[in-house]
């Protein structure tokens, strides 16, 4: 029995241990137990990579791949269906069956997309297992996604405790309330990392998995329409172990092919929580044990009658020299997002503006003797040199728009062929988004985007190079059968930085309930 699947049978007996652990949660499975089958595939041209958004914001659930499909059953119940109890329960089982969505023998494949268990007491929730989770204070429908979680990567196993909603803090009368979360994991990519990486380049196995976010609101949309959110949301890769650290893409000479095994103790996890220690290879240059990053969020909601409006901003760091405002704040995701009054064309618009193109600066330099001037810049977002870049089974675990290691293959660029890094996280773009229900069952959205690449500081590219991404949407709810939905899109890709290609996907879901 492999390693992977010894870590789902633990974690589903885990899961199932803690769903058992009361006779008052198990009394609740007699209703709220849907079950979705769900049948999706698409088609495009000739060109070498699927439509962006047809690949992105998926979950993990998608492939590069021109031509692909899936199978997928889930059996669901959310714990928030008793509301009348204090003590809820809640299960997720999704598993998908692949068409053409890795190469070579790995053309058809299956994957268990979700599998959890959780618990809800009163405010608390604690889920054991894989989950996606919605990314923080973003449109999860029209958002390019958040800088340090999204909803681009497949989930990742994981125990954590949270406050899912906003919880208002006694004798405020409502004024403030908070919401937060803590969880460890592991990263369930090993086979991909071992497949995918090109001979003498960096790779992680058994890598460990750390978040923690809390937040604050302001205001009481009962007593005044504007209301003020603000936080902060910590990510961590930790543990494991890596081969060929110290390789340089643009020097082979520098190759060393060292093998580093990280801690697994509970100073690792500790150092994690709160930030501390080294790495390995770190020497006379202590940083911080793992790969440490976050992001910063601010968000501003005003509540019409009818309408509603909303500006917000998040700002990444990947480590002190942007967590706080001594370098200042110049890379930003900003958004607008319009709720307007009821009409049957349009019902949200959003629009936001990413920049990455600062990292501090693109000068580095450690303090010494001779120069006792510190100099920490050249943050190359997303990159580690140890776990090689904050990605998941090949795709980014931040913003898609930063384009994550499963690209690289389509790179052209030796260096980035089959690297498990991010050669284009300097980047400027535009994203749109607009969705809207004109007519009873039917549900579009339309996404747009233009991105500007510069590659990075290590690697940076002779000319920029430009991508335009743009997909149509709609889904229909047939009758006499609500449970029965299509959706059909239509997207494409334009420019230097992935090329051109336009495509279609079709996707048919029913989704039904039992009992007891």
């Amino acid at each position: 029995m492999c390693a992977r699947t010894r870590s789902w049978l633990a974690l589903a007996a885990a899961m199932f241990a803690l769903c058992g652990s009361a006779q008052t949660v198990f009394s609740t499975f007699k209703h709220g137990n849907e079950y979705t089958a769900e049948m999706s595939g698409q088609m495009s041209g000739d060109g070498k990579i699927a439509p962006f958004w047809f690949t992105a914001n998926k979950h993990g659930l998608s492939t590069l791949r021109s031509n692909s499909g899936y199978l997928r059953g889930m059996l669901m119940r959310e714990a928030a269906q008793d509301t009348a109890r204090n003590w809820r329960a809640g299960y997720g089982l999704d598993v998908a069956f692949l068409l053409n969505h890795r190469s070579g023998a790995h053309r058809t494949d299956a994957v268990i997309q979700q599998l959890y268990g959780e618990v809800e007491w009163k405010m608390l929730r604690l889920t054991v297992g894989a989950r996606d989770f919605e990314q923080e204070l973003k449109n999860e429908a029209l958002s390019s996604g958040g800088l340090t979680h999204s909803a681009n990567a497949r989930a990742v196993p994981q125990v954590r405790l949270e406050m899912p909603k906003f919880w208002a803090i006694p004798g405020t009368k409502g004024w403030l309330s908070l919401k937060g979360h803590v969880a460890y994991g592991m990263f369930t990519d090993n086979a991909w990392q071992n497949e995918f990486h090109a001979p003498g380049m960096t790779y992680s196995n058994n890598a460990l998995f750390h978040s923690k976010a809390g937040f604050l609101k302001i205001g009481n949309t009962d007593k005044f329409p504007l209301t003020f959110t603000g936080g902060l949301e910590m990510y961590a890769q930790f543990g494991g172990e890596a081969w060929n650290v110290g390789r340089r893409p643009d020097d082979s000479s520098d190759f060393t092919g060292e093998y580093v095994k990280m801690g697994h103790g509970p100073k690792a996890f500790f150092n994690a929580f709160i930030p501390g220690g080294s790495d390995p290879r770190d020497g006379d240059y202590a940083n911080v044990e793992g790969n440490q990053l976050g992001s910063w969020h601010l968000r501003f909601d005003y509540k019409g009658k009818g309408w509603g409006a909303a500006v917000y901003a998040e700002h990444f760091f990947e480590d002190h020299s942007q967590m706080f405002l001594e370098y200042g704040w110049k890379d930003m995701l900003y958004g607008v997002e319009l709720q307007l009054p009821k009409n049957p064309v349009v019902g949200t618009v959003l629009y936001e503006h990413l920049r990455t193109t600062d990292q501090t600066g693109p000068v580095y330099h450690d303090a010494t003797d001779q120069i006792p001037d510190q100099i920490s810049a050249i943050d190359n977002y997303y990159n580690h040199a140890i776990y090689g870049g904050w990605q998941h089974w090949g795709q980014g675990i931040g913003s898609p728009l930063l384009l994550g290691p499963a690209y690289n293959e389509y790179d052209g660029r030796s260096f980035a062929h089959n690297n498990i890094g991010f050669w284009h996280n300097r980047i400027v773009s535009h994203h749109f988004g607009l969705s809207g229900s004109p007519m009873q069952g039917l549900d579009y959205r339309v996404l747009y985007t233009y991105t500007t690449s510069l590659g990075n500081y290590t690697i940076p590219l002779a000319s920029p190079r430009h991508a335009h991404y743009y997909m149509v949407e709609a889904t229909y709810r047939l009758k006499p059968l609500p449970a029965l939905s299509i959706t059909a899109a239509v997207g494409g890709n334009a420019g230097s930085l992935l090329g051109d290609n336009f495509g279609a996907m079709l996707t048919v879901a029913y989704r039904g309930a039992f009992c007891k």
